[in-house]
């Protein structure tokens, strides 16, 4: 823990002397810095949150509070980091669907992700796996998109809920295929997860973290990983984009502030966050659950932002999803 904390010490120095250059700056942080969480206790959100904030607090001298605000899909919590002050004391952990999905499918949303929050860094990522019923007879994706192709409409796929990105992907699946699946959303990955075990529903895309112990205990049957490349503790699974060229996607965690704060204040909070997200304690713990850390720049979580934010778009549209 010492060395995690020289470590972060060391970054925030070196993020010192920008600040500087461009003139006096508020001090940060003048008191303690809230990360509000837009999620209920125990998932990947929350998780994330407490060991950043664990890693941060002795680092930067102030207290470090978790705050959850569930509801509307996160639309509550960004909403309040929305209209936070730009000062580098309320921060928001934003997973990818708030930015890039709900602006599509959600009427009235009272906040613009593109317009009103300033990205700070891609803390964590984590594919989707192609999870089926062990019961379930397709064991690859070419016999399952013929399964599929075969049987128009008498498959149901599960997700964490309308405009996750499970559900998502699986549109952009079925897009991709030519194929028609019920969907059955849940409040929550672990109700989706807890349905296809129990052959509820006989597939879905989930992300990685919520279904490698299932997986490995037998309990679903991965037939392939979203990813880009082969998914390293499940070295044996197949990417889709082996059968589908140019299909990835999956979910992510990364930390923005509300719009407004000044250049230096963020790149002194950016380098606060990624040296306490590579402290080998909060790096171990994440991916030992699943995820990989990221811990980007600030200009390549904007430019993710805005790529997926099109992208999605496109999805919606073609499934004909209605804001609600």
């Amino acid at each position: 823990m010492r060395r995690a904390l020289l470590l972060l010490a060391a970054c925030l120095a070196l993020a010192g002397p920008a600040a500087a250059q461009s003139g006096p700056q508020p001090p940060w942080p003048a008191r303690p810095v809230t990360i509000l969480v837009p999620y209920v206790t125990g998932g990947p959100s929350d998780i994330l949150a407490r060991a950043v904030a664990h890693a941060l607090q002795p680092a930067i001298g102030q207290p470090v509070v978790v705050e959850n605000r569930p509801g509307g899909n996160g639309a509550v919590a960004a909403a309040a980091a929305a209209r936070a002050a730009p000062d580098g004391h309320t921060l928001f952990i934003a997973a990818s669907g708030i930015l890039t999905i709900n602006p599509h499918i959600m009427r009235n949303l009272a906040y613009e992700p593109l317009r009103d929050f300033a990205p700070i860094t891609l803390a964590i990522s984590a594919p989707n796996l192609l999870v089926t019923n062990p019961g379930f007879a397709p064991r690859t994706v070419p016999a399952l998109i013929a399964w599929l192709q075969a049987h128009p409409g008498e498959a149901s796929y599960g997700s964490s809920g309308i405009g996750s990105s499970e559900h998502l992907l699986m549109e952009l699946f079925a897009q991709r295929t030519g194929t028609r699946l019920v969907h059955v959303p849940y409040a929550g990955g672990a109700a989706a997860v807890a349905d296809l075990v129990a052959g509820r529903t006989q597939l879905a895309f989930l992300n990685v973290a919520t279904v490698l112990p299932q997986v490995r205990s037998g309990a679903l049957r991965a037939i392939a990983v979203s990813s880009p490349a082969i998914y390293p503790s499940l070295p044996e699974v197949p990417t889709v984009k082996t059968s589908l060229p140019d299909f990835q996607g999956g979910s992510w965690h990364g930390f923005v502030g509300p719009k407004g704060m000044p250049a230096p204040l963020l790149d002194r909070i950016h380098a606060a966050l990624a040296a306490a997200l590579r402290a080998p304690e909060v790096a171990e713990r994440l991916t030992r659950i699943g995820f990989t850390v990221e811990a980007t720049s600030r200009a390549d979580f904007a430019a993710r932002i805005e790529r997926e934010f099109a992208g999605w778009r496109n999805v919606v549209q073609a499934a004909g999803l209605a804001a609600d």
